[in-house]
């Protein structure tokens, strides 16, 4: 039998949207009669995102939960009820052989609705500190993907494998790239490079800082490739208009990432999941500078893991003003770090994580 069903759930952000489509794409190349289904969040990214990938996909009403008091909680109970109730209706209709749940609203009523029914069901947790839904799910499910070690803290550990987060294809063999990302950003193949990333809505604090230190880098000879968010790219390019020629580019969002790694000496990013695993991935040494207000904490909890085997470097949000410029610039500075960091984080990086995750799926209808 090689055309299962099977449904995918969950969303919300990128950082749980791209590993979801990764492990469909990755059950559809091997099994290409498989029918695959989508369920997320009404209203949330995934609605735009997998069918744009070419996926159908549900929508569920549900909704999160504020951590402040505010009156829109107060519809949350009524939206986990309708959800629920489209949820065990989504797999009576569809009849899943399996489901999966990669975070997110919208992977709780579902993979709730389909252990119910008796379907199997895996999870793959992208942090290195579950999310709410997925704790909750740890007992239901069969089999628990995970991306760091020491799981076990939060899920029965018979259930785990680690397997690493599934990341895009393009940022393998990026050193053939190199030349063309040069181009691309018109940059001097001499120079060393930065790498600026805080997510498509820019980070502020690394904005700030970044804004605050462009003449010190220019000054220094480094080059800059900033990705400042739609929020803050006014604001940097006035700071750089007066750097024209010496390869300081700012841009809202990049969309040849690869060509971004490929150029990049060192990087300095926000520490969610995917992010790190990107670049370890891309063996790029770098600078985390997590976010603060993440649920509990967990991005510096995924920085603290490559910190942990001297495979990246931390700054921390309320310290990145004063400290975030004078640690780049040491370290663009330092070869023989850059290459100390590029080892041990090749170390730690998973290469096949959408396949190994995808066999995973199908030895759950198997069997």
């Amino acid at each position: 039998m090689s055309q299962y069903r099977i449904i995918v759930s969950g969303g919300g952000t990128g950082g749980h949207i791209f590993p979801a489509i990764a492990i469909a794409n990755a059950i559809k190349e091997k099994y290409p009669d498989s029918k695959i289904l989508f369920v997320g969040a009404l209203g949330r990214m995934e609605m735009e995102k997998v069918p744009a990938a070419g996926y159908e996909i549900i929508g569920l009403p549900i909704m999160g939960l504020q951590r402040r008091l505010t009156l829109q909680n107060l519809k949350f109970p009524f939206k986990l009820i309708a959800s629920m109730q489209k949820a065990k209706k989504i797999v009576k209709d569809f009849k899943p052989d399996v489901v999966v749940g990669v975070g997110g609203y919208a992977s709780g009523p579902l993979l709730k609705a389909a252990t119910k029914l008796g379907v199997p069901a895996l999870v793959q947790e992208q942090n290195s500190y579950p999310g709410i839904t997925n704790k909750l799910l740890a007992n239901k499910v069969e089999k628990l993907c995970v991306a760091y070690e020491n799981m076990d803290r939060f899920f029965p550990k018979e259930k785990i494998m680690l397997t690493g987060n599934p990341v895009r294809q393009d940022i393998k063999n990026l050193e053939a790239k190199r030349i063309r990302g040069i181009e691309h950003f018109g940059l001097d193949a001499n120079k060393k490079t930065v790498l600026v990333v805080g997510g498509s809505l820019g980070a502020r604090t690394i904005n700030h800082a970044i804004d605050g230190g462009v003449e010190e880098l220019a000054n220094n000879g480094v080059q800059l490739v900033w990705q400042t968010g739609k929020l803050y790219v006014d604001e940097a390019a006035k700071t750089v208009a007066q750097y024209e020629g010496k390869g300081i580019k700012t841009m809202p969002f990049i969309s040849k990432m690869d060509y971004a790694y490929a150029v990049a000496d060192v990087v300095v990013s926000r520490a969610g999941a995917m992010s790190v695993s990107e670049l370890s991935i891309a063996k790029k040494p770098t600078i985390f500078v997590p976010l603060p207000s993440a649920a509990e904490d967990h991005q510096t909890k995924n920085a603290m893991a490559l910190v942990n085997h001297n495979a990246a470097l931390l700054v921390k949000d309320s310290e990145a003003k004063d400290t975030l410029i004078p640690t780049l610039i040491d370290l663009v500075k330092n070869e023989d770090e850059q290459q100390k960091i590029a080892n041990n984080v090749a170390k730690m990086a998973f290469t096949d994580s959408a396949n190994i995750i995808a066999a995973e799926v199908i030895k759950l209808v198997k069997r």
